[in-house]
């Protein structure tokens, strides 16, 4: 059977930087002396330099942004939320999609978890871009920081029955728009991580970029209270358990010969990993038993951009595609389940950026 190809991913980010910002304000919405005190710790240790949001930034104590969104006290509802995500979405969605040649698509993927509308993104693209009326859309929605594997998994199966089918995928977050004023620890340092960002890829027969060998799914047990994401009246609601990164470092050896098929590990030399946070990629080297080399590129896209959930492992796939790095491959993001989704794919050197 034919094979898919990976070839071109592209990437944008909105033009403000609000980490620092964040860090900054973040404090005071806690109430308790000693959780300021080990959220400013956790922030220090986060290996996060960059994030970036829709919201521009504001100095005023009172207030996170110059758009009036985040004023304290008066947090906005989810439709108000909903709202800004379907006024600024596409314009973001535009900047990574420019980067990528639309040509003959045959198939369209939008993923994301932080905002609907309809008609949505996807509609939108093919207004916008002129695309055929007849393309075949696809929205997957709510999946979390592992559905970029959805979306390359849904083209690959496209491409194998149809050799002439030509899929962009387009994962789109805008994170920053579910910030909570509850006051809890918990959900201030998940949003120390988050930020928004997008990126547009093409799916392929053509025998460029990097090759989609194969998917696999694995759900580890008594897990599934660690990763919850869900609609609330203010937005959407995150718990991210601390113990999720003690589940992955222990449920990832059982699981690590099924997710590289019987392949050594000494045989895989590019490793893409979702970085979900700085204690998910340590759980990950020791969980797989890997060199800190093999996670610098996920290291990087954490330092730089931060958690912009489903987007994010393509932007370190994005990274991998550089010049040079060839060879076998393996990609996993986490999400709610709590779920590994994990990826095979191989590389050539030279065959980067189609």
């Amino acid at each position: 059977m034919r094979s898919a190809y990976l070839n071109k991913v592209a990437t944008a980010v909105p033009a403000f930087d609000v980490h620092k910002q964040f860090v900054d304000y973040a404090p005071s919405m806690l109430p308790d002396m000693q959780e300021r005190a080990l959220f400013e710790r956790m922030a220090r240790r986060a290996q996060i330099e960059h994030r970036y949001s829709v919201l521009q930034p504001d100095a005023d104590a009172n207030r996170l942004d110059t758009a009036n969104f985040y004023v304290r006290n008066a947090f906005p509802g989810t439709g108000a939320r909903m709202d800004f995500y379907q006024r600024h979405a596409f314009a973001l969605a535009k900047q990574a999609l420019d980067q990528i040649d639309l040509a003959g698509v045959t198939h369209l993927i939008v993923t994301s978890c932080t905002g609907f509308y309809a008609p949505g993104l996807d509609f939108e693209i093919v207004h916008y871009y002129g695309l055929a009326p007849s393309i075949e859309r696809t929205v997957i929605g709510f999946m979390g920081c592992f559905a970029a594997f959805n979306a390359m998994k849904l083209a690959r199966h496209i491409v194998r029955s149809d050799g002439s089918a030509r899929v962009a995928i387009l994962n789109l977050e805008l994170c920053t728009l579910h910030l909570q004023q509850n006051g809890t620890l918990e959900n201030v340092l998940s949003f120390l991580v988050f930020a928004d960002g997008c990126s547009a890829s093409i799916v392929s027969a053509e025998p460029k970029g990097i090759e989609l060998e194969s998917f696999r799914t694995t759900l580890l047990p008594d897990s599934g209270d660690q990763i919850t994401w869900q609609i609330g009246a203010s937005g959407f609601d995150m718990n991210l358990s601390g113990r999720v990164a003690g589940t992955i470092a222990a449920g990832l050896p059982p699981q690590l010969n099924s997710i590289l098929e019987g392949a050594r590990r000494e045989d895989v030399n590019l490793w893409a990993v979702h970085p979900g946070g700085r204690t998910i990629l340590d759980a990950v080297r020791e969980g797989a038993g890997l060199a800190e080399s093999q996670l610098m590129a996920s290291r990087d896209i954490l330092r730089r951009f931060g958690n912009m959930s489903s987007a994010t492992i393509m932007f370190v796939l994005e990274e991998i595609m550089n010049p040079g790095h060839g060879g076998a491959g393996c990609a996993m993001a986490f999400g709610p389940g709590l779920t590994i989704e994990s990826m095979r794919f191989s590389a050539q050197g030279s065959c980067a950026h189609a």
